[in-house]
């Protein structure tokens, strides 16, 4: 077997960069333009060694010949790794402050409609997770208000995963017994979330890039989504949920970003070690 040179992200020459954000632009609708290069750069090399390709000029001709590796392309590009309850001490913040405090501002405000947005959402877990949340703690409140979940990704291609709402046992270890005896079912070598938390959440195509298209939103997560962008597009990004959301609504980050730039003056920080903000 011949031994392939070893392809590090200094080698995807500025050139072959953009002859590769040109078919992801023209095939895929998927722009690398707001995304920092070199996490991209180090993503496409992970390919070019993975088809064992000589070069990275190798690799963008296999990328013209095999639509399939650019769907592989894709995936690793949008990857993200996530579980139900994902750092669970978030999710107890928003159990037992965040979401009482929406209902209760809703209330007082007559306000029937409230709406939670998960940014990024890859397989469906954290939205998931949001549901289950609102069955279990606040089934009175769901009579009372129309609670919508929204849950958006890059991907397309994992929506559809996300939608069938089936996961491998590692994916529910923070996930209560109890509660996971109650909504889930297992059978094929999965577990599969019962259909009353699945019909919960909206699942949609979505882009941050596309700052025009964000919707109106209550609560806000965008957890480890931001890491991939550069910062002068977090301060964009930030800036539009902060339109999204409107006085009083709040967002939460992953525990390694954090606000930006002039987007910081339009929040108020309620909890720095969740990284959760409220807009002013």
């Amino acid at each position: 077997m011949t031994d392939v040179p070893s392809i590090d992200a200094s080698a995807v020459s500025a050139e072959a960069f953009e002859i590769i954000r040109r078919i992801l632009r023209s095939s895929k609708g998927f722009s690398l333009d707001s995304y920092k290069n070199k996490c991209i750069r180090r993503r496409i090399a992970i390919r070019v060694r993975a088809t064992r390709c000589t070069s990275a000029d190798e690799y963008c001709d296999l990328l013209f010949r095999d639509t399939g590796e650019l769907d592989h392309l894709l995936k690793v590009l949008t990857i993200h790794v996530s579980h139900f309850f994902r750092n669970p001490p978030t999710f107890a913040k928003l159990r037992g402050e965040i979401i009482p405090y929406l209902f209760a501002r809703a209330k007082s405000e007559k306000k029937l409609d409230l709406n939670f947005w998960s940014v990024g959402c890859a397989s469906g877990e954290e939205p998931y997770s949001l549901a289950l949340i609102l069955k279990e703690s606040f089934a009175g409140e769901l009579e009372r208000h129309n609670v919508s979940v929204l849950a958006t990704d890059v991907d397309a291609e994992v929506l559809v995963k996300a939608r069938e709402g089936m996961y491998g046992e590692e994916r529910l270890a923070e996930i209560p017994p109890a509660v996971k005896k109650r909504w889930f079912k297992y059978a094929g070598g999965k577990y599969h979330l019962a259909p009353e938390i699945r019909n919960m959440v909206d699942f949609r195509h979505g882009d941050l890039s596309d700052h025009a298209s964000s919707p109106a939103a209550d609560l806000i997560l965008c957890r480890n989504v931001l890491i991939y962008f550069e910062r002068k597009e977090q301060e964009k990004i930030i800036s539009g949920f902060a339109d999204s959301l409107g006085c009083g609504g709040m967002l939460v980050l992953g525990k390694a970003e954090t606000l930006v730039g002039e987007s910081r003056r339009r929040f108020q920080t309620v909890c720095p070690v969740e990284r959760i903000y409220k807009v002013l």
